[in-house]
């Protein structure tokens, strides 16, 4: 009975860390699609925001992730403004 209460807590430890490796991984094709057409990997940024922020993160979202709790917002940097992102 102690090894599956140890799993469950360590389950529930590591879930959270594997979500965010998936953020991540989607953030990343998101940024080569990006990259692939034609923008300049420093004339923009992809932030991670949970859902409820997203309209105020001052981008365009580009994507969602975490069983759509999290979504992933374009905003330009760089001097490059007629780029669009294109995922």
């Amino acid at each position: 009975m102690k090894t599956l209460s140890m799993l469950g807590t360590l389950l529930a430890l590591v879930l959270p860390v594997v979500a965010q490796a998936s953020c991540e991984s989607v953030k990343a094709d998101i940024t080569q699609k990006i990259v692939a057409n034609g923008v300049h990997e420093t004339s923009f940024h992809l932030d991670i925001v949970p859902n409820d922020q997203a309209d105020r993160a001052g981008g365009q979202v580009v994507g969602h992730c975490d069983d759509d709790t999290q979504k992933i917002v374009y905003l330009r940097t760089g001097a490059d403004t007629n780029s669009a992102p294109s995922p």
